[in-house]
C-alpha cells in the first residue's frame, strides 16, 4: 500500500514544522517494529504531545497513531506472505502477539454524500444474525466493509428491527440475507487470525471524527467523553461526543464499550451496562494473555 502524504496547503511553509515533520516520519518509518509511544516522537522532534499530534495531522492528514497503524499495517501484509505463521509475521514487525494484528489492521471510511444521496442504489448489502460471545449480533457487509454490528437480545425476531433501519438508510440497495457470512465476519472479529477488516460507515462528519478517535485508543485503554472531546479539539462538546458514541454502528470492532464517565464510572451503553462490563472485562484478560 503506497503511503501518500499531502503537506499543509500554505503558499508560505515553516521551514521549521517541514523539518520537524521530515524528521517524525522518518523517525516513524525507521522504528515502527518497536511502536513508538506519541510521546517519544514527539520528544524526537522536540514538541509536547499535544502540538506536536495537532501539527502532524494538519501536515499529513494523519494523527502520528494513524500513520505508524498505516506503516506497521504495510509491513504485517509484506510479512504474512514471507513468514510461516500469523505469530512470526507479528514478531518480523515488532508486535507483542498475533492478536495484535487484528488491532492494527482495522480501516474506516465514511460513504459518500453521493453514495448516501443514491439510497444504495445499485449496491448489495448481506445481513444476517449470529452468536458472538456477548449474545447474538446482527451484522452487516457492504462490498467497500462491514456497515453494522449491533446486538441484539431477541433472536427470534432475526435483527428485524435492525434490517428495517439500514431499509430506510439504503431504500435502493439489494438486501442478501446471509447468516453464513454474518458467522464468518463474526469469528474474524473476535478470533486471533490477521485481517484486514475495513469498516464503510454513515454518519456525520463529527460522528465519523469520534469513531476514529475511537479506533485510536491502545487496546483495553478507555477514555472519558470530556478528554475525548479534548482530543478532538472541542473541550466543550462532552455532550455531542455522548451522543457520537451512542450513535456507533459497529459494535466492538469501534470501541464505544471503552468510554467512561468522569471518575472512572462505567456510564451507560447503547446495548446495555452489564454487556459493556462483560465486554471490558474479557477485553482485558485477553489483552493480558496476549
Amino acid at each position: 500500500m503506497d503511503m501518500k502524504v499531502t503537506p499543509i496547503s500554505n503558499a508560505f511553509v515553516d521551514s521549521r514544522e517541514f523539518a520537524r515533520m521530515t524528521r517524525a516520519i522518518e523517525f516513524i518509518e525507521r522504528e515502527y517494529r518497536r511502536q513508538p509511544k506519541l510521546a517519544e516522537i514527539a520528544r524526537h522532534v522536540g514538541l509536547s504531545d499535544f502540538h506536536f499530534n495537532r501539527l502532524f495531522r494538519r501536515w499529513t492528514g494523519l494523527t502520528p497513531k494513524q500513520y505508524l497503524a498505516e506503516i506497521t499495517s504495510r509491513a504485517v501484509g509484506e510479512a504474512l506472505h514471507d513468514e510461516p505463521s500469523v505469530l512470526d509475521a507479528a514478531h518480523a514487525v515488532g508486535l507483542s502477539g498475533g492478536g495484535r494484528l487484528h488491532d492494527l489492521t482495522v480501516t474506516l471510511e465514511a460513504m459518500t454524500p453521493g453514495e448516501i444521496r443514491g439510497g444504495g442504489e445499485g449496491v448489495t448489502i448481506r445481513h444476517g444474525v449470529t452468536n458472538t460471545p456477548f449474545g447474538s449480533a446482527f451484522v452487516a457487509e457492504t462490498p467497500r466493509g462491514l456497515c453494522r454490528l449491533t446486538f441484539v437480545d431477541d433472536h427470534a425476531q432475526e435483527g428485524a428491527t435492525e434490517l428495517e433501519a439500514l431499509r430506510v438508510l439504503w431504500p435502493r440497495a439489494d438486501f442478501v440475507r446471509d447468516d453464513e457470512r454474518a458467522a464468518q465476519l463474526v469469528a474474524v472479529i473476535w478470533g486471533r487470525q490477521a485481517a484486514k477488516f475495513p469498516l464503510a460507515v454513515t454518519g456525520t462528519n463529527f460522528q465519523v471524527q469520534v469513531w476514529r478517535a475511537l479506533l485510536e485508543l491502545e487496546p483495553g485503554e478507555t477514555v472519558t467523553y470530556g478528554a475525548l472531546a479534548r482530543k478532538l479539539g472541542k473541550p466543550d462538546a462532552a455532550r455531542a461526543v455522548g451522543t457520537a458514541v451512542g450513535a456507533n454502528p459497529v459494535a466492538w470492532v469501534i470501541p464505544c464499550h471503552r468510554v467512561l464517565r468522569a471518575g472512572g464510572v462505567l456510564g451507560g451503553y447503547r446495548w446495555g451496562p452489564a454487556r459493556k462490563q462483560m465486554i471490558r472485562r474479557w477485553e482485558a484478560r485477553r489483552a493480558g494473555s496476549s
